[in-house]
């Protein structure tokens, strides 16, 4: 985060923060990302429109960055000893209701994504991009360790392999991704095509 959005954001106290993520996640829910206003989250939080921008630029980083309020932290530092182990922590970070909420808000945000360059934009450098390269430590350890090699071609795929179980659960399955199945999948499909023989 640049200095100015850091001396721009330090104006609002964390709990007000946490307040004004909660406003827009659920306007996010109510009416999708294209009929949410700063308008609305002005009016939902008893806020004006000033500060809002002041405080996030525009409606895509404020609504990117509640979406972040709501992940369950970092994930680079989970460090179980083994790949097979650090993947199912990560699933393990979120009860089934939880991840269940927060997919419903990447849907909200699917159709968007494709027609607002902004969002994809905040998308990227505030949640997609910070993600991955967590995800690249972890597999980083993983070779460091031999558990991968580092010529193996589906690491470069790891991350599709682990957000198209999310995004097709429902598609395919009209189910949620529970973390049995996320799980089950990691085991049946993302360390095999790594080489990763399971215990």
């Amino acid at each position: 985060m640049s200095e100015a959005a850091t001396a721009r954001r330090s104006r609002i106290t964390p709990e007000r923060e946490a307040e004004l993520y909660r406003a827009v996640l659920d306007l996010l829910r109510e009416v999708g990302y294209d009929a949410l206003t700063m308008d609305a989250v002005a009016a939902r939080t008893r806020s004006s429109k000033a500060t809002l921008y002041r405080q996030w630029g525009g409606k895509a980083e404020l609504v990117v960055r509640a979406l972040r309020s709501q992940a369950p932290g970092g994930i680079a530092d989970i460090d179980t000893g083994s790949l097979r182990g650090d993947l199912h922590a990560i699933v393990a970070r979120e009860d089934d209701c939880t991840r269940e909420q927060s997919v419903a808000l990447m849907r909200a945000l699917s159709m968007a994504v494709h027609t607002n360059d902004d969002l994809r934009q905040a998308l990227r450098d505030l949640l997609v991009e910070p993600e991955v390269e967590e995800f690249r430590r972890i597999v980083r350890r993983a070779i460091d360790r031999g558990e991968v090699r580092p010529d193996t071609p589906a690491l470069d795929y790891m991350v599709h392999m682990l957000v198209g179980a999310f995004a097709t659960r429902t598609l395919i399955d009209d189910l949620p991704p529970t973390q049995e199945f996320l799980t089950s999948y990691i085991d049946a499909v993302v360390l095999p095509a790594l080489g990763v023989p399971l215990p």
